[in-house]
């Protein structure tokens, strides 16, 4: 009996993440114990043996909002150029752009086109924004999508459109080239541009192509130190396992030592 009412709880209600990074720092910092409380975007239900399971979610409480500390499924967790479904891989990152949104990087700088509230950590932004280019490694600085003629990087980026369910963009090479990932992840099939630069789905040449689920773009708070979209791109809804709720227990990692301060912190 015990064992059914605990395997209810993590499936419908509640589940607790040890956070081993400071990439969230200082809202999270690594050795926290954080809770999530599934009914507040609801909980999600799916079969555990389905290598690509589909993700049904229940209705939760409250939506998704901008600036939400998410915890989810890394999508990327074997390799930066697919998405995949990993059950044992969790990140938590902030929420920055919604489906629909355009969003950019200016100089370091989260901005999404008609939308004034300040996103992610703000500070941390600032203090990034001016440290010089060329004091980063090229591997850190390059980011998302990895081409060469858009060459975005982390401190300038976009504009990118995060996709949401139903919407429409033409497929020429610039959108294959930022929606590859989750495309083939959708439809299953390989997305390539042919020698007559047209684009293919499988064997069939495309012209557009129409969104099948919601994405969302997902920062680090600590901005130079934070494995976040900037780098492999955007979170599927179905991969998002709820809202980071409180630090019920936080434990250094360095001394082992409990930290008080720290408990039964609220998440925000």
């Amino acid at each position: 009996m015990v064992g059914i009412v605990w395997v209810f709880c993590q499936i419908f209600l509640i589940s607790s993440f040890k956070i081993p990074s400071d990439s969230m720092a200082p809202e999270v910092v690594a050795g926290d114990h954080v809770l999530v409380l599934k009914p507040l975007i609801g909980a999600r239900l799916f079969n555990l043996t389905d290598k690509q399971p589909d993700v049904y979610r229940l209705p939760g409480l409250s939506p998704i909002s901008r600036n939400d500390i998410l915890v989810f499924n890394f999508p990327c967790p074997k390799d930066w150029s697919r998405v995949e479904m990993d059950m044992m891989s969790y990140y938590i990152k902030r929420c920055v752009g919604m489906p629909g949104d355009s969003l950019r990087i200016s100089n370091g700088l989260y901005l999404v086109n008609g939308v004034d509230t300040p996103l992610g950590n703000i500070v941390s932004q600032q203090i990034f924004s001016k440290r010089k280019n060329n004091t980063f490694d090229d591997g850190v600085f390059r980011s998302f999508p990895y081409d060469s003629i858009m060459n975005w990087n982390i401190k300038d980026f976009g504009p990118l459109y995060i996709p949401k369910k139903g919407a429409i963009i033409p497929m020429d090479r610039t959108n294959s080239v930022l929606y590859k990932k989750v495309i083939e992840w959708e439809q299953q099939q390989e997305l390539h541009i042919a020698n007559d630069s047209t684009i293919h789905l499988g064997t069939e040449v495309i012209y557009s192509y129409c969104f099948r689920k919601n994405y969302y773009f997902m920062a680090g708070d600590r901005v130079e130190d934070s494995q976040d979209s900037r780098y492999w791109g955007l979170l599927p809804e179905e991969y998002i396992v709820g809202k980071a709720w409180l630090v019920w227990k936080s434990i250094d990692p360095y001394t082992d030592k409990f930290r008080w301060n720290r408990f039964l912190k609220r998440i925000r």
